[in-house]
């Protein structure tokens, strides 16, 4: 299919908010006719992803760079082994700063296995802790590690209150299970799309709509009809469709449910 026969994206009428991008990571599209592109298909807040030592500054920088971008502060288990004290203290100093929203991304992979397992867990420890000590809530990767992150975050149970989310969510039933129960969101991006994710779309049906949030995880996981291009937080919308049609629901109905619940994760002030 060429690109003159790719269907436009759609544009609704409730205003979305992007939870998970990596704008640091893009590489076809500069900033600002990035922010242009997003305001046309109506997404108000767009949140970018810290990952590594070495981006945490980088993502503190962009929040300054428009209104509407806001940050996170944390490592990502592909990179725990680079985790130190001193990042530590790093993450806990800059995570307070007013355009900071969460502690992420942390947790656990086990598919890739790129840090020492047991260097993952206690770096995700750490950084609950400090989520926990801060009041944020934490955005979760977690792939191939079910066990481990409910046995972590039970550790966590009382102590952080604002939860959080698991993000681009494939992991199985039980993991989706507990999070729900704990008051979790689950985050859903454009593998939903992908005619091989059945598994995910069965986690999106057992999902209640109080407990779905939207992202891309840009520029990585770009929704079907453009799978195959550098993903990017306009394309939402697709990923929005395709839950609502799961979900058996109105996309407009699904949409402020999806507004709200992100509002009440990363924005209880607004």
């Amino acid at each position: 299919m060429s690109k003159r026969q790719k269907r436009a994206i759609p544009v609704f009428e409730h205003p979305i908010i992007e939870t998970h991008c990596h704008l640091d990571y893009l590489k076809e599209h500069s900033l600002e006719a990035l922010i242009e592109q997003v305001q046309q298909v109506n997404i108000e807040k767009i949140i970018t992803i810290a990952v590594s030592p070495s981006n945490l500054d980088t993502v503190m920088e962009l929040t300054t760079k428009h209104p509407m971008i806001w940050g996170t502060q944390g490592v990502h288990p592909h990179d725990a082994e680079q985790y130190t004290q001193a990042t530590g203290i790093k993450i806990r100093e800059q995570a307070q700063h007013e355009r900071i929203v969460a502690i992420g991304e942390i947790g656990l992979d086990y598919f890739y296995d790129n840090a020492d397992r047991e260097i993952q867990r206690q770096v995700f420890h750490e950084q609950l802790q400090i989520a926990a000590d801060l009041d944020l809530p934490v955005v979760i990767h977690s792939r191939d590690a079910d066990d481990d992150t409910i046995e972590i975050l039970k550790r966590f149970e009382k102590s952080l209150k604002r939860k959080g989310v698991i993000h681009s969510f494939t992991s199985g039933p039980e993991l989706a299970q507990y999070a729900i129960d704990q008051g979790f969101c689950l985050g859903f991006n454009g593998i939903c799309t992908f005619n091989t994710a059945e598994n995910v779309r069965d986690i999106i049906r057992m999902t209640p709509l109080e407990n779905i949030i939207l992202e891309t995880d840009a520029p990585y996981l770009t929704p079907v009809p453009y799978r195959g291009r550098e993903n990017a937080s306009y394309y939402l919308p697709f990923v929005a469709e395709k839950v609502a049609e799961v979900k058996d629901i109105a996309i407009e109905t699904f949409l402020l449910m999806a507004y709200e619940n992100s509002q009440r994760l990363f924005f209880p002030e607004s």
